[in-house]
């Protein structure tokens, strides 16, 4: 993503209550463009407008038109395998083709910029989204391979996301069958994944692959990747075989790939990347959780109730939140959790925005979509909660009592 027109120059914390231009040049530009715009924001883009006329003997005719529409949002829909996103809203400008109100989809473009105005401003976590797309390293995409006898899923593991690119599917002869069928079988399994792999992901610049299977799947491919690149005499293929690590899964789907981010070799290899850091944060919250020792809340109301205290601050504290809870249509509850965010680095605690495009934000969506680990055990933090409902509980049974 690109920042373009007169903010380009502008550093990001002076954006204020503007608008900014910004250019998508590549498909993870569009995942942040889908973060960045919210309800009643407005945005401005190219679109193609169907303008039906009527000539003088009554009949009709329809063109397709090309303008530049503003419209005020009222939800988006980010189709992920094929990375467009689709913003749709009311058009708030008029010109020659379309009329106040009027409903309109913009299908946002690739090398196509868009102007958005935040209806709210850029609070600190707008800003720091913008940030995120505004980044020029784009190093650390991860492939991977989750496979078994006969199904592989091909996955681009990017810093905020994890993308399903292809699934393979081939029939193997079971084991009762001849040795030589079962070589074969695999053999055009391996043929089939590999041809897949290097179609679905661009290896011209070397980059981490992780293998995973149960058994000896994983290795086996290896072993056949790095046979066929000196078969063919392709660099690209025997960089592949150099840069793959193999790990054990559990089995060849896609929901092992949790697992696999967890295992000490990938955590060795990749301790750095983004992804991997929220893994082991995640990791290191259930364990405290699984102590009871009062140091792991999650839920709106125990994790609020930690930071204004300053439980989540210097010395450990970390907050983790799910980025959806930002895309809320009701400003209060946005501003509550941003204000948290704020309130734990003010503290000198880290706060993690994990994306629920992501193995550890959709573990963090199981929880509600918060969590936090505290610096010092906080016991007890939901019993307002409770007491909230019991009065509220006898609240209704005394005016239940007044009405007979």
């Amino acid at each position: 993503m690109q920042l373009v027109g007169s903010k380009s120059s502008q550093r990001l914390d002076e954006i204020g209550e503007g608008s900014v231009t910004l250019l998508p040049v590549e498909p993870e530009d569009m995942w942040h463009a889908n973060n960045l715009i919210g309800p009643e924001d407005i945005v401005k883009a190219h679109a193609i407008r169907k303008v039906t006329t009527e000539t003088k003997t009554g009949s009709t005719m329809s063109e397709r038109v090309h303008t530049d529409l503003t419209i005020r949002v009222t939800s988006t829909f980010f189709d992920p395998g094929a990375s467009q996103l689709h913003v749709s809203g009311t058009v708030i400008v008029e010109n020659n083709f379309v009329s106040l109100g009027q409903y309109h989809t913009l299908d946002l473009e690739l090398n196509r910029p868009f102007t958005l105005w935040k209806k709210y401003g850029w609070d600190s976590v707008a800003k720091e989204t913008l940030a995120d797309a505004l980044k020029q390293d784009k190093e650390g995409a991860v492939a991977a391979v989750v496979m078994q006898e006969g199904i592989a899923n091909i996955c681009l593991i990017t810093e905020y996301r994890t993308i399903l690119k292809q699934r393979v599917e081939s029939t193997i002869p079971k084991k009762r069958s001849s040795s030589s069928e079962q070589d074969s079988g695999m053999k055009r399994f391996f043929d089939k994944t590999l041809s897949t792999l290097v179609r679905s992901i661009d290896f011209s610049i070397p980059r981490p692959l992780l293998l995973a299977s149960p058994g000896f799947v994983a290795g086996d491919f290896k072993k056949y990747i790095s046979e066929e690149g000196a078969r063919r005499a392709d660099k690209t293929l025997i960089a592949m075989a150099k840069e793959a690590t193999v790990v054990h899964s559990s089995s060849g789907h896609l929901h092992s790939l949790n697992e696999i981010l967890k295992s000490s070799e990938v955590m060795a290899t990749m301790k750095d990347m983004k992804f991997s850091k929220e893994t082991r944060y995640m990791d290191d919250f259930f364990d405290k959780l699984r102590k009871d020792d009062g140091r792991a809340w999650y839920g709106t109301a125990p994790v609020e109730k930690a930071v204004r205290e300053g439980a989540v601050g210097r010395g450990g504290g970390v907050l983790l939140i799910n980025n959806s809870l930002f895309r809320s249509q009701d400003i209060a509850t946005r501003r509550r959790y941003v204000a948290m965010v704020d309130k734990v680095k003010e503290d000198g605690g880290e706060a993690r925005i994990l994306s629920s495009d992501h193995e550890s934000g959709q573990r963090l969506d199981a929880l509600g979509g918060i969590a936090a680990i505290l610096t010092y055990p906080m016991l007890d933090l939901d019993e307002d909660e409770d007491q909230d409902e019991a009065d509220a509980d006898g609240k209704a049974e005394g005016e239940e009592n007044m009405v007979i």
